[in-house]
């Protein structure tokens, strides 16, 4: 299997070379994350393996550093955590499991903590900002979301709250919100905690999650989403990052199509974009560092670069055919 690596320069509207890289996985791969540092990759297969690559600055240059039998089933998603909590990977799997391992020597990884109380198939995970410690969410197939933060190294023990029938059928995504930027809610350490879902009865969902106490639905993106929402089953939601905006953004898309980007701004009410219909079903979309650029990827192998004008219209930076 081959993993390209397209890096977007939308500042200069400009692309660096692209580079492929032949991961050999003997199965389809499903997710692909660079760390904190854009110096390692990992990717996750159907074949039950995590794989980690060393990654020259240009991006052009790979090395494999590691391979983990990390599942009993095909493994669906990765997620590294902040540095500040050292060299720490998380994975979800078919398997029903959510795993976080933590390279303990150099190209040594070990399973430091395992979740297995999910009833089906764990389609997806997200790292919270680590202004909030170390937070995990997880999304299954079962419908719930599962929280589970770290305690710290005194017991070295996570919390494990449930969100039980997040979605129904389904929950296919999550993506918790970057932490909040001055002018907006905010909760008694600074910041509102607030995680987004996708899932397969259609909906994307805004959960907030006070740090004690259970989590609640945010009931004007519920409003919001009644007017403009997905007419399929929802396969990925993804926060922007919140650099110095006083706006919150999240962009879903789904099997009908379709991405949305939906946008609140400081005290206002929740607005949405629709960006132009594509040809197949869209899986996954993920936003550039800064936030003003988001990728989409489509199931027939494109990928799209969209960014935001001063107008407020997006348009189409860039387009990426998987050859």
């Amino acid at each position: 299997q081959i993993v390209e690596m397209a890096t977007a320069m939308a500042a200069q509207h400009s692309t660096l070379p692209n580079a492929s890289i032949d991961t050999a996985h003997e199965d389809m791969i499903h997710d692909v994350q660079l760390d904190y540092y854009g110096k390692r990759l990992a990717t996750c297969s159907s074949d039950r393996l995590i794989k980690i690559f060393d990654v020259s600055p240009d991006q052009t240059q790979h090395q494999l550093s590691a391979s983990i039998a990390a599942h009993e089933g095909p493994v669906w998603q990765v997620a590294w955590a902040h540095p500040k909590f050292g060299s720490l990977l998380a994975s979800c799997s078919y398997d029903r499991k959510v795993c976080v391992w933590k390279e303990t020597q150099p190209q040594q990884w070990t399973k430091v903590y395992e979740y297995a109380d999910h009833q089906s198939s764990v389609n997806s995970i997200s790292f919270a900002p680590h202004d909030l410690g170390l937070k995990l969410a997880a999304a299954s197939a079962d419908g719930a979301i599962s929280v589970l933060s770290w305690r710290g190294p005194q017991d070295n023990v996570w919390d494990e709250k449930p969100i039980h029938n997040a979605h129904q059928i389904g929950c296919n995504a999550v993506s918790w919100a970057p932490a909040a930027v001055p002018g907006s809610a905010t909760g008694p350490n600074g910041f509102q905690a607030a995680i987004a879902s996708g899932g397969c009865d259609g909906l994307v969902k805004i959960w907030n999650v006070p740090d004690n106490g259970e989590a609640v639905v945010d009931p004007e993106f519920e409003m919001a989403y009644k007017e403009a929402g997905h007419s399929g089953w929802v396969r990925d939601v993804a926060w922007a990052p919140g650099i110095g905006l006083s706006v919150r953004t999240v962009a879903s898309c789904g099997e009908d199509k379709m991405v949305h980007i939906y946008s609140q701004p400081a005290g206002g009410k929740w607005t949405c974009v629709k960006l132009p219909p594509f040809e197949a079903v869209v899986w996954r979309v993920s936003w550039s560092l800064t936030g003003n650029v988001l990728a989409v990827s489509c199931g027939d192998g494109k990928v799209t670069l969209w960014k935001e004008g001063l107008d407020g219209q997006w348009r189409l930076l860039e387009s990426i055919n998987d050859q």
